[in-house]
């Protein structure tokens, strides 16, 4: 049975991948900070689906968590099959304005470990000739994002390094797909601090479950892109095409929105 590793497995998109995962028959690896939330979640899929799961609680802000968990599963041979890069997180405000150990630690956990994870799993995958690799980026990855600063720019960097990843492994055996979901009620929104005014209860939003179907679709079939929702894929279609400047300032004007009240 292959295993698959997922990030950010513990609620929203991350969690029903999960699921989804299981029910098609993976052994999983389940990544998150929350250990209790993990075994709540470990044991109902394990009864549910008969399958194996196994939980490490790590927190990827730390520079060492993603050697530290390759290091953990090659100790006992355990084979990553498929990876799920979900974990992240953003925060709302002026980028002056806020702490910036909190901006370093999101492009550590959004960025750094996720390439860190795909640096460690993909040669095995590729000696292998086997293997999928899903990375959870954002429609943010197509715009700048004023008051968002930092986090879109990062989703900018998990779709354009996915979809170079999935030129250079075409034909190998390998597939690495990101996943580009709109506006999704998640736990994501509290704590960025954007529940004030939030699109994900607007008519572009997508529930998270949806969106993880579509991305695991997708990772199976091998698309590089999956943008959940006609809506969305209209919207990105548009932002291709309109003036940068433009979007800049439409995407600032619906982040002013967001703002919490003082």
């Amino acid at each position: 049975m292959p295993t698959a590793l997922v990030t950010g497995a513990s609620s929203g998109i991350g969690l029903e991948l999960a699921g989804f995962l299981a029910r098609g028959r993976h052994d999983l690896v389940l990544v998150a900070r929350n250990r209790e939330r993990l075994e709540t979640v470990a044991g109902g899929v394990a009864e549910e689906y008969g399958i194996r799961a196994r939980i490490l609680a790590a927190d990827l802000s730390e520079p060492g968590a993603p050697a530290a968990i390759a290091a953990e599963l090659s100790a006992d041979s355990t084979r990553i099959d498929v990876l799920v890069n979900d974990a992240g997180f953003g925060a709302h405000g002026f980028f002056a304005a806020m702490p910036l150990e909190e901006q370093l630690a999101m492009i550590q956990v959004n960025v750094a470990a996720l390439t860190h994870l795909t640096g460690l799993f993909l040669p095995g995958m590729l000696e292998r000739r086997s293997g999928r690799i899903l990375n959870v980026a954002s429609t943010a990855a197509f715009q700048p994002g004023p008051l968002m600063a930092v986090y879109y720019a990062t989703k900018a960097y998990v779709l354009s390094f996915s979809e170079a990843l999935a030129s250079e492994t075409a034909g190998t055996g390998v597939t690495v797909t990101a996943l580009c979901p709109g506006p999704v009620a998640t736990e994501f929104q509290k704590r960025a601090g954007t529940e004030k005014g939030t699109l994900a209860t607007g008519p572009l939003a997508v529930p998270a479950r949806a969106v993880a179907f579509a991305g695991y679709e997708g990772m199976l079939r091998g698309d590089p892109l999956v943008i959940p929702g006609l809506g969305n894929r209209a919207v990105v279609q548009a932002l291709r095409l309109a003036p940068r400047r433009l979007v800049t300032a439409i995407s600032r004007r619906l982040q002013e929105k967001r703002r919490p009240t003082p």
